[in-house]
């Protein structure tokens, strides 16, 4: 026996119309109300894939001017954000990146949300964004071609500052870190985690995170917890765990006094400044001993800072470097010992071949980083700007972080 044949009447013809236009107008609903309704990414003038940063491989006799642009910024980043030899820059909703010439390359924006924090790695730009759920809104947007790469979202805390190595972005509050693999896989979750999956995971959430550094397979937080407020805690873990919501800790170090503040990181050490009656900066490796010790200056950076603190840090071939916002101190990258103070600088440098360049009131000072000794200086008309000033490397650029602009520095 045959079945029978379904016939469409006129009724069912105005059912699946009706059907239709409330589906369709639900779907609409739904992505005006989305965030990703709200997100813009613009290619403009990308590079491309292909697209090799120039180095700065020589000292320029002389500076000139080539292109400024507006940058608010965000907490805990001093220096240019430099991705792929763009200039990245952002406002509170909008971050761009602009090509050496001065020409946009891409924008991205999300006019509903406020950027939280800006870092890069692995060639591309990490963007979180604050929604309804704290700073866990996560981008990730190749730097040449102006594209997605990854997204996330997940609970974090309201207020965060960026923690980033070349394998590792991630966030910081004064409750918890967030380290993200460069898919944005979470590797790592240390602290006082919300909703958690499972009780007893966390070692410490009852204490106050004051500050972090990663480098490689290394994350160093300090601590400060309740019961002794006369001690911080100094806890190394790797980045890498075989459960990112168990915190592997390999050497814990109880230092004496409240305060102590992360100011560099190595592969295997850790470098703190500790305040007190005679500052200190003392270094310790991967096994918790001591390695080296400097009485230096006091910081006002440190004894104005919010919790936690981000220290202005930034890379040489040979050296670590931290501005105390008053000086400059170069490191061994291995020990993290204090080889150098620099007076007379008033933000962190790059290197250009086999010299350190500095920032100073006048303009940029050409140094032997093995001696302190300054070569030569170049001028930089900074038009009355008196401010902090840190250095970047944009393809073949000398970029300033001035306070609101990034002011980018050719050879003439």
């Amino acid at each position: 026996m045959k079945a029978p044949i379904l016939r469409r009447t006129r009724a069912d013809w105005l059912a699946v119309g009706v059907i239709t236009a409330v589906t369709a107008a639900a779907v609409g609903l739904s992505v005006a109300n989305s965030d990703i309704s709200h997100a813009s990414l613009s290619p403009v003038s990308p590079p491309g894939a292909e697209h090799q940063a120039v180095l700065l491989d020589s000292v320029p006799n002389s500076l000139e001017e080539a292109f400024r642009v507006p940058h608010d910024g965000v907490p805990g980043v001093y220096k240019p954000v430099v991705a792929q030899g763009l200039l990245i820059s952002n406002d509170a909703h909008t971050v761009t990146a602009t090509n050496p010439d001065g020409s946009t390359a891409w924008t991205y924006t999300r006019d509903n949300v406020q950027i939280c924090s800006l870092a890069t790695a692995w060639n591309r730009v990490v963007i979180t964004f604050r929604n309804g759920r704290g700073c866990g809104d996560v981008v990730a947007i190749d730097a040449a071609t102006g594209h997605y790469a990854h997204t996330r979202s997940a609970n974090n805390s309201d207020e965060v500052i960026a923690i980033s190595s070349n394998d590792r972005v991630g966030t910081v509050s004064s409750d918890r870190v967030d380290l993200w693999r460069s898919d944005l896989v979470r590797t790592v979750e240390y602290g006082d985690v919300e909703a958690k999956q499972e009780p007893d995971l966390q070692p410490h959430e009852e204490c106050t995170i004051n500050s972090a550094l990663t480098r490689t397979e290394l994350l160093v937080v300090s601590e400060s917890c309740p019961g002794n407020t006369q001690v911080d805690h100094l806890r190394f873990q790797t980045t890498t765990p075989e459960d990112s919501r168990e915190p592997e800790l390999t050497q814990e170090v109880t230092i004496d006094g409240d305060g102590a503040r992360l100011v560099a990181v190595g592969q295997s050490a850790a470098a703190v400044y500790v305040p007190g009656e005679r500052p200190a900066i003392i270094s310790y490796n991967d096994e918790g001993q001591e390695t080296s010790r400097t009485d230096v200056a006091p910081s006002a950076k440190i004894r104005d800072s919010a919790s936690p603190f981000a220290a202005a840090t930034a890379d040489l071939p040979h050296h670590m470097t931290w501005f105390d916002g008053e000086r400059l101190y170069l490191f061994t990258p291995t020990a993290l010992r204090v080889t150098q103070v620099i007076e007379q600088a008033i933000g962190t440098g790059v290197s250009a071949g086999d010299k350190a360049l500095v920032p100073t009131r006048e303009g940029i000072d050409v140094i032997d980083w093995t001696t302190g000794d300054v070569q030569r200086s170049i001028p930089v008309d900074r038009e009355g700007y008196a401010g902090e000033v840190y250095l970047a490397i944009a393809d073949g650029n000398i970029v300033e972080a001035r306070d609101g602009e990034l002011v980018a520095l050719t050879s003439s």
